[in-house]
């Protein structure tokens, strides 16, 4: 038995596959934005400072990142007091919902949604 491998193909789902998982963190960011869950004051630590960042490796891994000196500070300092004036779903630990809380099968479907759109292309 000869098994042959079609490698143009095999490229083209991990290269699908790879852009699928930037759009899913694009996704999430956005809804995290929406969901007003992350600490606002003046829109940088949301809008100006959290970005996407896609490694092209065998490991194929995206990072949402929050580029602030303050960011890890809000985030795991139990002292620190969030205001909810601008956004009024804000906590402390605005990604847990995705990754325990009620938002933890979120990441998954807009991962299958959005292969489903590259494999079309």
């Amino acid at each position: 038995m000869k098994v042959t491998f079609n490698n143009r193909n095999i490229s083209m789902i991990k290269e699908a596959t790879q852009l699928a998982l930037e759009d899913t963190a694009e996704s999430i960011k956005t809804d995290l934005i929406k969901s007003q869950t992350m600490p606002f004051a003046s829109g940088d630590m949301q809008d100006t400072n959290t970005s996407v960042e896609e490694r092209r490796t065998l490991s194929n891994r995206v990072r949402i990142l929050v580029d602030t000196v303050y960011a890890r500070k809000v985030y795991f300092d139990p002292e620190i007091h969030i205001k909810q004036e601008k956004n009024p779903n804000a906590k402390q630990y605005w990604f847990e919902d995705y990754i325990s809380g009620s938002k933890k099968d979120l990441p998954l479907k807009y991962f299958k949604k959005h292969l489903k759109r590259r494999m079309k292309q």
